[in-house]
């Protein structure tokens, strides 16, 4: 890869880690990514209809898309998290809670179960699927609450559990994910859409595939409760144990004429923020898509990286951007605030401890950090430095799941927004 074809004194750090996340999510709308893909599929003829459906964080941002470019009528309704709605005309946008489901979720996943019902084969049905739609459609199995559901994923999220571990579990004790959703659009043709969160973008795990065949059992979900040591309440117990939770399988003769495309991912993020480092001069390198773990834990990998650039001239040479993506997790122990960017990006910054010329961003592309207001924050070499003088402890606020609070202090916190997509995590560190 070239070397950096401009002075050191012209990039500011800052400016050049905003414009790269900026890019990263431009690069994965629905508006950018969903249009080349609609053009593929032909609409119904006769007395066919298209049906648009959908969940996810960028669910109405895609539906708003379809409007825009699909040639022939269309009907339907799509659930969203809270505030990343968008101005539909012909698709009914509802908004729901994430990362713990609602009441609001839990009707809108029912409505869309009911309007699938009595298609014919002369059907079409446009499922448009982003990260979060786990929380948003949330119908639980008969015999399970919503109560019960919200208490499971509230302890998974706690637990440090992956993601594919959550979404097994909610797949089986879901009336709609786990391919549950096409079953009942059957015999209409499903084609599904997706934004990937998934690290490897496995379709199927994306919103727990409400419309993709499921190789996971009963027995898999049960064994994630136990080893995470989750309060199983009698009835999901008994739900999960006489295999009444079972989703649709691999090879289901009612799944065959459907089709699914990944119109976007993490990689397809990184690309973009990789090409904008490259513009401002500086090499880029992309460690991978799919890193995984404890945010504390990968922060510290990351560090260990930058500093061998930094001080030894390996892997690459300075000056260069190493950027990353995937879906860390967090362990909650402390009762402090901040979501899995921000608590990466301190462990990162007392790892690093004030070394010169070494700056960093994380942030996570649907624009919100957990459940708080920022997408992220920006670690500088002075963070630690101005914490301190500030009165803060850094490494208890780490201790204490505080990275908001941290960030916050400094006026370090990255506050875009919804950005109404989301391929996960987005993380660069420049070294000059």
């Amino acid at each position: 890869m070239a070397t950096a074809n401009t002075s050191l004194g012209k990039i500011n750090p800052r400016e050049l880690l905003l414009d790269m996340y900026n890019s990263a999510v431009d690069a994965v709308s629905a508006e950018k990514c969903l249009p080349e893909y609609l053009a593929k599929i032909p609409a119904p003829t006769g007395k066919g209809r298209t049906l648009v459906i959908g969940a996810g964080k960028g669910a109405a941002a895609m539906a708003k898309t379809v409007e825009d470019h699909w040639q022939g009528k269309i009907s339907g309704l799509v659930v969203t998290r809270y505030d990343h709605g968008a101005d539909c005309k012909k698709i009914e946008v509802v908004e729901a809670s994430h990362p713990v489901p609602d009441e609001a979720g839990r009707q809108a996943a029912s409505r869309i179960l009911n309007m699938v019902q009595g298609l014919t084969e002369d059907d079409l049905v446009l499922c448009l699927i982003s990260g979060g739609g786990s929380s948003l459609l949330a119908l639980p199995a008969e015999g399970i609450s919503l109560e019960q559901k919200q208490a499971i994923n509230k302890a998974l999220l706690k637990s440090g559990a992956t993601i594919f571990e959550m979404n097994c579990v909610r797949k089986h004790l879901s009336a709609i994910k786990g391919g549950r959703l096409a079953l009942a659009c059957a015999p209409a043709r499903v084609v599904t859409f997706l934004i990937s969160d998934i690290p490897g973008d496995d379709p199927g795990i994306i919103a727990s595939g409400p419309t993709l065949a499921d190789p996971t059992t009963c027995a898999d979900a049960l064994a994630v409760l136990k080893k995470y040591d989750i309060a199983i309440p009698d009835a999901v117990l008994h739900h999960l144990e006489s295999g009444k939770g079972e989703s649709a399988k691999p090879g289901d003769p009612r799944l065959e004429r459907n089709q699914h495309f990944v119109i976007a991912n993490a990689q397809d993020a990184l690309d973009a923020a990789a090409a904008t480092a490259q513009t401002a001069g500086l090499p880029a390198y992309i460690l991978s898509d799919r890193m995984e773990g404890e945010a504390s834990d990968i922060a510290l990998a990351h560090a260990a990286i930058a500093e061998q650039i930094a001080d030894r001239g390996q892997p690459f040479s300075k000056p260069c951007v190493v950027i990353s993506g995937g879906e860390t997790t967090v362990t909650v122990k402390g009762n402090g605030h901040g979501g899995r960017n921000a608590e990466f990006l301190l462990s990162l910054a007392i790892a690093l401890n004030g070394h010169e010329n070494i700056h960093a961003i994380a942030c996570d592309t649907d624009g919100i950090d957990g459940s708080e207001d920022n997408a992220g924050a920006i670690c500088q070499p002075h963070s630690i430095r101005h914490a301190e003088e500030l009165g803060l402890n850094p490494k208890a606020m780490l201790a204490n799941n505080d990275g908001y609070g941290f960030f916050n202090a400094l006026g370090d916190l990255v506050v875009s927004g919804p950005t109404r997509t989301n391929v996960n995590d987005f993380r660069a560190i420049v070294i000059l």
